[in-house]
C-alpha cells in the first residue's frame, strides 16, 4: 500500500509532527482510532456504519425491484427493509419476492453479522480497557531541599481507588550539537530520590537530586531553552479495581521547569486531628530563597 504523509500531534505539545514513509493499515488504524476516540465520537461513527450499510443495500434493493409491497421507485422504502433485514426485525409487510431480491438479503445477512461482531467486540473492548485519570501538576519546580538543589513534579490519582506499586520513569530529552556537526536528539535518564510506591491514592510528589551525576547539573533556564530540552514523565502501575495495568505519559517543556519555586503543601493536619488534602492547590507554587551551596542563576527572580 502506497504511504501517504501522516501528522501526528504529541501529547502535551503545541507542535505536532508529519510522518513520511510511514506503511499504512487503513482498517487497522481505524479500529485503533475508535478505542482511542471518546465514547460520542465511536457511537456517532458506529451509527455512520450502519447507515452507510443500509444506504448501499437500499440501492441494492432498488435496482432488483424485488421486494413486495414497496413503492414504485421508493428509496425510503427499501432503505427501511434493509433496516429491518439487519437488524433482523421482519415485521413480514415487505419481503423479498425474487430470487435475486433474496441474493441480496443473503448478501445483507453476512454483512450485518460482521458488522455486529466487530461493533460487538470494539464496544467489549472499550469498556474493559483500563485507563488512569493521573493529574500531574502545570508546573515542575528547582529549588534547595535541606540545602541540596532538587527538581519536585507533582502526581495526583484522580479517581478514588489506588494505583498499586505505582512506578515513575523521568527522562530528559535536549539536542545536542556533534563535533562532526549536526544536532543529535539525546534522551538522558533522570532519577528519582525514589521511583516507584506501594500505592498512590492522591498526591505524590517525585524528588531528583541535582548533583554532578544529574543531567540538569549547571543548567540554567537558558540552557535548557537552547537546547529545546522537555522533561518526559511516565507513571506505570496496577488498577486495584480492574486489576489491570494502567499507565500515563506527561511532558513538561523548558519553560515550564521553574527555578527558585516550590510547590505548595496541600496537606494540614487540622486540630480535630484531621489531615486534610487541598486539591484545589495541586498547581501552586511559592518562592523560595537561594542557599550558598546553590545560588540561582542570576535571569532566576525569587519574587512572587
Amino acid at each position: 500500500m502506497k504511504s501517504k504523509p501522516k501528522t501526528i500531534t504529541a501529547p502535551g505539545a503545541d507542535y505536532s509532527i508529519r510522518v513520511l514513509g510511514a506503511h499504512n493499515s487503513a482498517l487497522r488504524d481505524f479500529y485503533h482510532a475508535l478505542l482511542l476516540w471518546r465514547w460520542p465520537t465511536t457511537v456517532v461513527a458506529i451509527a455512520a456504519m450502519f447507515m452507510l450499510a443500509n444506504t448501499v443495500f437500499a440501492f441494492a434493493y432498488m435496482l432488483t425491484d424485488g421486494v413486495a409491497n414497496v413503492h414504485p421507485g421508493s428509496f425510503l422504502d427499501c432503505f427501511f427493509f434493509s433496516v429491518q433485514t439487519m437488524g433482523t426485525i421482519g415485521y413480514g409487510y415487505m419481503y423479498p419476492a425474487t430470487t435475486t431480491a433474496e441474493v441480496v438479503v443473503v448478501a445483507e445477512t453476512i454483512t450485518s453479522v460482521t458488522l455486529t461482531a466487530l461493533a460487538t467486540g470494539l464496544v467489549f473492548a472499550k469498556f474493559s480497557r483500563a485507563s488512569a485519570r493521573v493529574l500531574f501538576s502545570d508546573t515542575v519546580t528547582i529549588s534547595p531541599m535541606n540545602g541540596v538543589p532538587t527538581l519536585r513534579l507533582r502526581l495526583g490519582n484522580q479517581r478514588n481507588n489506588q494505583i498499586i506499586d505505582a512506578r515513575v520513569k523521568v527522562q530528559l530529552l535536549r539536542t545536542e550539537k556533534l563535533k562532526e556537526g549536526g544536532v543529535f536528539y539525546r534522551m538522558v535518564d533522570v532519577n528519582l530520590v525514589r521511583e516507584n510506591i506501594l500505592s498512590l491514592s492522591r498526591s505524590w510528589t517525585a524528588l531528583h537530586v541535582i548533583d554532578e551525576s544529574s543531567p540538569l547539573w549547571q543548567a540554567t533556564p537558558e540552557s535548557l531553552a537552547s537546547d529545546e530540552a522537555e522533561l518526559h514523565v511516565l507513571l506505570m502501575g496496577l488498577d486495584d479495581t480492574t486489576l489491570q495495568p494502567v499507565h500515563a505519559l506527561h511532558r513538561y517543556f523548558s519553560q515550564q521547569i521553574l527555578w527558585g519555586r516550590q510547590h505548595v503543601d496541600i496537606l494540614t493536619e487540622r486540630d480535630s486531628g484531621v489531615l486534610e488534602l487541598d486539591l484545589r492547590r495541586f498547581h501552586e507554587h511559592a518562592p523560595t530563597e537561594p542557599t550558598p551551596s546553590f545560588p540561582y542563576p542570576k535571569t532566576v527572580s525569587t519574587k512572587p
